[in-house]
This record gives C-alpha cells, structure tokens and sequence, in this order.
C-alpha cells in the first residue's frame, strides 16, 4: 500500500530533527526566489513542488568553503592539525530530484582514484528527500538527458505531492526507512508528478558531434559571445565541481582551504608565466561543454549533467549550457 504524510505531519517531523540537533537543509523563501539552506528559528520551510530554488544542494555535501587543516609556527617547528571530517547528522529535504541525481555523478568525482573523506563524511552522514516536479520551466531539460520529474537517482525517499496538503512517501534506502519510520500512514492514493519537459536534443548526438568539436572554436566563440565569464552557470550548477585549495593566514599561522573555483573564470588556467591555454571565452564555454557530455561520460559512462536548468535561470543573459547544447544539436 502507498505510504502518505500530511504537510504538518512533514512540518512536525522536521521540528523533531531540528530540536534532536539535526541539521535539516530546504528551500527557504527569501523576497520572490528561494534558496536551499539550513533552516533556522523562524524560517518556514518552503515544501512546494513548483519551486525551483536558485542555488543546489551541492553545497551541503561540497562546501563552498571548507577548511583542510591549520598550521602554526612553534619555535623551529610547524605544528599541523588536520580538520575533522563532518560527522554530525543532517537532512536535506525537498531537493529536486534532478538535484539529487547529481549526487551519484559527485560521488564519482570525490571516491575515483582519490578518496575525499570530507565529502564522503558528509554523504554518509546524510539522508536525502527528493520532492517530484509538479511542472516544468522553461529552463528544464531532463528528459534530454534521459531523466525524469520524479527521478529517484541520489534520493533516500522521495515526496509526490497527492493535493496540496499531501504526500505520497516513496522510500529507496535504509536511511529513508529510518527518517519516515512510525511517520507515514496507509492510503490507497498515489502522488503524482506534472507534465515532464519536451526533449530539446539527442544527447548520444550531442556526444558524438563533440568527437570532433575541439577544432571548431569559432562555433564556441559565436556561442559565448553572451558570456561575461561570472562563472554563476557553474556556482549553481549541481554537478559542477571545480575547487582551488589556497593557503590563508600568515606564515606564522594559518590554513589550508578548499574553495569553489570555476573552469568559467579567465585566471582558472592562467600560468605563472603569463600564458594561457584558454585565452578567451568560447574556449572556456568549449571546456566546460566538452567535460560534461563527452569527457565525464568517457572516463565514468555517464553524462555530467541532470537538465535542472539552473544555468539557465542563473545567468544574467539567459545562456547556461542548454541553449549552446541545442546549437550543437542543430
């Protein structure tokens, strides 16, 4: 039988975590957008399968921010700590399901050759709650990279909104049993999803197409010539993961960091000699293209990309990857 839960029900079991110290992360509404963030004392939580929240929940498993370890000059010695990898528990609820799918892509990235224990701590330590898309904008293109509004890839249960006040409970994995155990009840009503967005491409085209595409710079010149380099396509992209480690303090005292970076920005690739491989900004948009439907897929079998659309929605001009990905296509 489908197993329900009411929007207070929802909004109880949240308080429950919040007041049992559990982190708990959903879209929050802030003026006429919403943003993905750790609920707060008095912030109403934004459970709505219509929204679609300017920032991705990445940030919550990759931090923008992250410090590695400290180091400090004792005498003729450097006394190095390393930080401790995130432990406590937390939840992250109403992500978009193409959100959530991201997560399999990033756990890739973070466990290949190299093993990150400060991402790896958090996904661990994390359960996931995707929330099915009640419609699409003009920004979505899922189904274009063979998803789907209610896409359980990278959720630990999933919502499907029943009415307005209703949810049917879909449970994939045994965290999720723990979070919804005692919490739902049975119905025979099932949640349901809106229309899914057209296909705006062939992605197995697009791959192909992009065998050749590295001796094609004009077509990506032509294509960026919106671009002003800001990199918010990546910052709020869900499977983007370009990150800079630096140095910050004095030579006394400090730490090593991790910080977001973006293949976008002109001083990515910039050389302490001064040169650069990819001096303008068709060959950073070819790059960044390249990685995703043709680079990623090669080395993991996968495309490097959910359609969320953020992109879209984030840049100023209204580019993202989708509208280039569509010239390729034509």
């Amino acid at each position: 039988m489908p197993q329900i839960i009411t929007r207070q029900q929802l909004l109880a079991l949240i308080d429950s975590l919040l007041e049992a110290g559990t982190k708990v992360a959903t879209p929050v509404a802030r003026g006429e957008k919403a943003f993905f963030q750790y609920l707060e004392k008095g912030d109403a939580p934004l459970i709505d399968p219509a929204v679609f929240p300017v920032n991705s929940t990445k940030e919550f498993f990759f931090p923008r921010h992250e410090i590695l370890y400290t180091f400090e000059r004792q005498g003729t010695e450097v006394l190095v700590t390393d930080a401790r990898p995130f432990v406590a528990p937390q939840v992250v609820l109403g992500a978009r399901p193409c959100d959530a799918a991201a997560l399999p892509l990033m756990d890739r990235v973070f466990g290949w050759d190299f093993q990150d224990r400060f991402y790896q701590s958090r996904r661990e330590n994390t359960t996931v709650v995707s929330l099915a898309c009640a419609a699409p904008d003009a920004g979505c293109f899922c189904t274009s990279v063979d998803l789907s509004p209610e896409t359980q890839a990278g959720a630990d249960a999933e919502l499907l909104p029943i009415d307005d006040d209703t949810f049917e409970v879909r449970v994939f994995t045994e965290k999720g049993r723990i979070l919804f155990g005692g919490k739902t009840s049975e119905s025979d009503k099932t949640g349901r999803t809106g229309a899914a967005p057209d296909r705006k491409f062939d992605a197995a085209q697009i791959r192909e197409r992009l065998q050749t595409a590295f001796e094609t710079p004009a077509f990506f010149s032509e294509a960026a010539v919106r671009c002003l380099g800001c990199g918010a396509c990546t910052y709020v992209c869900p499977t983007c993961h370009c990150f800079d480690m630096v140095d910050e303090g004095s030579v006394d005292k400090g730490r090593k960091v991790k910080n977001w970076d973006s293949c976008q920005f002109a001083l990515f690739t910039h050389h302490a000699s001064g040169h650069n491989p990819r001096h303008d900004q068709g060959e950073r948009q070819r790059q960044r293209v390249l990685h995703k439907f043709s680079i990623y897929p090669e080395k993991f079998g996968v495309l490097l990309c959910t359609g969320c659309g953020n992109c879209v929605r984030g840049c100023v001009d209204g580019l993202g990857i989708r509208p280039v990905l569509e010239e390729i296509a034509k």
